[in-house]
């Protein structure tokens, strides 16, 4: 469903992706973790070009996204996106956040919108909160209006960029049951997190990366018990147990 094919990227003279190639099945939930400034982030944003590439392609559904006249706006209708910072209008209601892309992107009468709205809310525990402004919620409840507000569209995939970095500790929890619940439906997800727990128990790949490069690609229990890479060993030793060293 998708797939980097020799992907890379550059800021100036930093190389940010260097030749990456990796694929991710339909329902395949795949979390890249790696040290900050590994590429993570910038690998997941060029799936709906979010980030241009130098070389390389990257396919959704066979589909070139970086190439010449590929529709954006039909692309990001299948791919949605969720952000650290939650971005949601915050001069709009949570119900107004949600039906309005549906209505103006995907042409959705208003009534049929706010009708899928609601069901969404219901989906992420928030029902009761459509009349809510952003500034009511917590930190938790936002990022959940923000999954929700991405599945209104209806996608395919499902990107996650570090969606529990903005939280505090005990709102973490409710945005990773989402998630689960999402994989558990069958949604494609590709991940980027710190979430090591919610690594081990939902992906089905692991994809370890460091200086632009996927360096390891295993299944969670390969990955956390035997790494195949010293630098994914390192990682793993720092984030597990800070205090071994």
């Amino acid at each position: 469903m998708i797939r980097f094919e020799q992907v890379s990227k550059w800021y100036g003279d930093y190389q940010a992706l260097a030749d990456v190639s990796a694929h991710v099945a339909s329902g395949e939930v795949v979390v890249v973790c790696g040290p900050s400034g590994s590429g993570k982030s910038t690998l997941i944003r060029t799936v709906n070009r979010l980030e241009p590439i130098a070389s390389g392609r990257v396919l959704v559904q066979g589909s070139d996204v970086h190439a010449p006249g590929t529709d954006l706006n039909r692309l990001r209708q299948e791919v949605g996106f969720v952000f650290q910072q939650f971005n949601l209008f915050p001069h709009l209601t949570v119900l107004g956040n949600l039906t309005l892309a549906p209505v103006y992107a995907r042409g959705l009468p208003a009534t049929q919108a706010k009708e899928l709205a609601q069901g969404l809310l219901a989906r992420v525990g928030l029902a009761a909160k459509a009349d809510a402004y952003p500034a009511e919620l917590s930190g938790g409840q936002q990022q959940r209006v923000a999954i929700a507000r991405a599945l209104a569209m209806n996608p395919r995939i499902m990107l996650f960029d570090e969606p529990t970095s903005a939280l505090d500790p005990e709102m973490v929890g409710e945005v990773l049951q989402v998630m689960r619940d999402l994989a558990r439906q069958g949604m494609t997800m590709i991940v980027v997190t710190h979430e090591m727990g919610f690594a081990r128990s939902v992906a089905n790949r692991v994809w370890f990366m460091d200086q632009g490069r996927i360096l390891e690609q295993s299944d969670p229990e390969r990955f956390f018990v035997t790494p195949g890479h010293e630098r994914a060993r390192q990682f793993l030793r720092q984030v597990l147990d800070p205090l071994a060293d």
